[in-house]
């Protein structure tokens, strides 16, 4: 007599969980203030009040510049797979007077390149101080919609709305003047979030 053999149990397939990759600069990386407590973690506590099944996969360094993403960011697309890339450079290409013409080449590279790899792409616009000559701020913060346009891409206009435009624009940064406090970061959260819901599956 012989016994059949049971058939292995199959577990149920699930879809894998979407991973959102921000790759970014010190906004995003949490320079300065308490680990946790930067917009890029609260969207993580964000998503799981909304109860949306996605990941984050925080792939910001401070300092970074968007030659330094550009080079990053092929081997942050084999390693997630992301749904949805947030980028977030920039900022210290400015700082640094780099050439704006370099700064919207990577900016369009890195959005092709997360398109390609099947992901849709935030990018976050930001804003330079009076300081640095209105002409090459009102270029500068042109660059991200004229990249988002050109890739129908999502925008966030300024990253730092509300943070960096009240009627006291030291009163949420550092002593730097140039990275936000903690208490800042739950309205840099605001202000992606109503965009970024719209890219998650």
């Amino acid at each position: 007599m012989r016994l059949a053999l049971a058939a292995p149990q199959q577990r149920p397939w699930r879809p894998p969980i979407p991973v959102i990759l921000v790759l970014g600069d010190s906004l995003s990386a949490e320079y300065g203030i308490a680990r946790g407590s930067g917009w890029v973690a609260l969207l993580q506590h964000k998503l799981a009040d909304e109860k949306i099944a996605a990941q984050v996969a925080n792939a910001s360094i401070s300092g970074d510049t968007t030659s330094g993403g550009r080079a990053r960011l092929p081997a942050l697309l084999k390693k997630h797979h992301p749904a949805v890339v947030v980028i977030e450079l920039g900022g210290n290409d400015a700082l640094r007077g780099l050439p704006l013409a370099m700064t919207e080449a990577n900016l369009n590279a890195m959005t092709q390149a997360a398109q390609q790899a099947g992901a849709k792409v935030l990018l976050a616009g930001m804003q330079l101080p009076p300081n640095y000559g209105a002409q090459y701020g009102q270029r500068f913060e042109a660059l991200f919609a004229q990249v988002a346009q050109a890739h129908q891409a999502a925008l966030v206009p300024f990253l730092l709305k509300g943070v960096a435009d009240g009627p006291d624009p030291t009163r949420l940064f550092q002593p730097d003047r140039i990275h936000p406090v903690a208490a800042a970061h739950p309205i840099i959260l605001g202000n992606v979030w109503p965009t970024l819901k719209t890219l998650l599956p």
